[in-house]
């Protein structure tokens, strides 16, 4: 068990903040995570699991311990007629677990292309892009419980996933660290290009014949296309949630504002959040080195060295003027610790 002191965690965070954490160490099996869960009960550290940075703003130093997870490896383990099971371990990178299902044409996550961030976030946030949300695709995940410290597994109803959402994220924040993921993939696709900018982007490519590979390359295209690559432009991707109001509220709004983007769900309407975010005018927007991206309205940036406040305040700012112009509450759909 090496556990370092006074660490900087701007190397483990893509939005690229300076911040430090007393205590620092990495673990790659279980029994190095249960020997830094026993560390930090005996010292009584907080503790901060860390994967793959990309969905976190550290406002502050850290006074504890944070661990990161580098816990490896894929193998199928069990298939039908229909599915093939893989379990990927939580310390995977998410876009590399992609290509090896796409090499394997295992389909049902091609849309998820280049999200940044491990395995073991993608339950944890239910993270989704172009029409595909994990919970389409979960089938279970074990889990330490760091109090009990037994390992738990989870199925899709236990998981109570929504927009962005699980039980990890609310009830169970803190109290248990993802060894796992197990997906349930098609061995026939079942494509979805309906959403977005996927159908055009396929025919600009010339496709003829979609494949899985080729929705891959094509959701690839789109987000570099809009999206700042977190190794030159500090960010999280998508700083809010895209916000769900009532049918009423939104035919009002669609009469004073025309082009407003909303999406009916559940006898509601999902509005875009970047198309509220533009039209208040942050687009672009640059105090300091944090900023409002120039592409995309719904990431917050960090030109350099802005501080995680820096970016807070900023949120906070826009959040304001979309519920003043809007009466809409924006809620960010990253952790801020």
């Amino acid at each position: 068990m090496n556990i370092q002191n006074n660490i900087s965690l701007r190397p483990f965070n893509t939005f690229g903040i300076e911040a430090k954490t007393k205590h620092f160490s990495k673990f790659a099996t279980l029994s190095e995570l249960s020997a830094l869960n026993e560390y930090s009960i005996n010292k009584n550290e907080k503790l901060l699991i860390l994967g793959g940075g990309s969905n976190l703003l550290f406002t502050g130093d850290y006074n504890g311990l944070v661990i990161k997870n580098e816990i490896e490896g894929v193998e199928v383990v069990n298939e039908d007629e229909e599915f093939i099971y893989v379990k990927a371990s939580a310390g995977e990178n998410w876009h590399q677990f992609v290509l090896y299902c796409i090499k394997n044409n295992f389909a049902g996550i091609e849309n998820l292309t280049l999200i940044p961030g491990n395995v073991g976030a993608s339950p944890m946030q239910n993270i989704g892009a172009y029409g595909v949300e994990i919970k389409d695709v979960f089938y279970s995940l074990d889990a330490f419980h760091l109090q009990e410290k037994t390992i738990i597994t989870f199925n899709n109803s236990d998981c109570n996933f929504g927009y962005r959402e699980s039980v990890f994220k609310r009830k169970y924040s803190g109290q248990f660290v993802i060894l796992n993921v197990t997906f349930q993939l098609r061995k026939k696709p079942i494509t979805n290009i309906s959403y977005g900018a996927i159908q055009q982007e396929l025919e600009a490519m010339g496709v003829t014949e979609v494949s899985i590979a080729a929705i891959s390359n094509a959701v690839a295209k789109i987000r570099q296309s809009k999206l700042p690559d977190p190794k030159v432009i500090g960010n999280a991707g998508s700083f809010f949630k895209n916000p769900t109001i009532s049918k009423d509220h939104f035919d009002q709004l669609k009469n004073q504002f025309p082009s407003i983007v909303g999406y009916p769900v559940a006898e509601k309407i999902k509005v875009a959040a970047g198309w509220l975010i533009e039209a208040c005018g942050w687009k672009g927007y640059r105090n300091g080195d944090a900023g409002c991206h120039s592409k995309q309205a719904l990431v917050l940036v960090n030109y350099d060295h802005a501080h995680g406040t820096d970016i807070l305040r900023l949120a906070k700012e826009i959040m304001a003027s979309v519920n003043e112009k809007f009466d809409i509450e924006l809620e960010p759909e990253i952790n801020i610790i």
